[in-house]
């Protein structure tokens, strides 16, 4: 061994381990960006979620704050009763919007906006409408969701993740069949990432294109299915944004519209 080696101090050898930053895991910026998510951060927004949604949406900010916290304060790099000053200055904020039949619920800590979802308009005891005949099923919302604007865009991650949670909620099993639409899209949003140029990469209207043929099984769309759906794609969207007339959107929105029908 070298001197120089010897002599090296011991944070060089064993870097300092940092904690969990906003930036991390959220699209944000300014003073928020830098700041560790802390663990009375994480218990603010999830009751916040729970007061405005009645519960914390799966893959929602305030279940990634969780994980973030419980993360920094298991290696000791935060307190379990610690709070970052713009949570506890600014406070953090759950709304809602409408939009057409559906719920947009935009969520933040501060000024900084932290993620954007979609919920169906459908009461949380909804019984589902897996008899009704005339409900509007998973396939058939597929199949929509490629025949928006959104349809035109190069299938990634987070739509594939959206397909494969709708396939699992029409099939009822837990796992995407091979060569079903959920491996087709997977290995679609995989090829996208190499393909080169834009023109070239797969759409997600390529995917969903005759849903209903390519799925294992069908159903009847229900607020469960699209909790389902829209967790999925919120966990792979860098932004925790669902895209505006996406997989998850429109899945919402026949849950919305069945529901609607239903209540007629």
């Amino acid at each position: 061994m070298s001197q120089e080696q010897r002599q090296r101090p011991k944070e060089e050898q064993f870097p300092k381990q940092e904690p969990i930053k906003y930036g991390d895991v959220f699209n944000v910026s300014g003073e928020l960006a830098s700041q560790p998510i802390k663990p009375r951060d994480a218990a603010l927004m999830q009751a916040t979620e729970n007061q405005a949604l009645g519960q914390t949406q799966k893959g929602s900010p305030a279940s990634v704050m969780q994980s973030a916290a419980a993360v920094n304060a298991a290696v000791g790099l935060v307190n379990r009763d610690d709070m970052s000053d713009i949570a506890k200055n600014q406070g953090v904020a759950v709304f809602e919007t409408k939009v057409g039949g559906n719920r947009v619920i935009t969520e933040s800590v501060g000024s900084e906006i932290v993620g954007q979802f979609v919920e169906p308009d459908v009461p949380m005891n909804d019984p589902g409408l897996v008899l009704d005949p005339e409900a509007i099923t998973i396939g058939e919302a597929l199949e929509a969701s490629g025949l928006t604007p959104a349809g035109d865009k190069p299938l990634d991650q987070s739509d594939a993740a959206a397909i494969q949670a709708a396939e699992m909620r029409a099939t009822g099993k837990n796992h995407t069949e091979p060569g079903g639409l959920g491996a087709i899209a997977q290995s679609a949003a995989t090829k996208n990432t190499r393909t080169m140029p834009a023109f070239q990469k797969t759409t997600l209207a390529d995917v969903v294109s005759g849903a209903r043929e390519k799925l294992g099984g069908d159903k009847a769309v229900t607020r469960q299915d699209a909790e389902g759906v829209i967790g999925a794609e919120l966990r792979n969207k860098p932004d925790m944004r669902t895209t505006p007339g996406g997989v998850a959107a429109t899945v919402a929105t026949a849950a919305t519209l069945n529901q609607n029908r239903k209540s007629a």
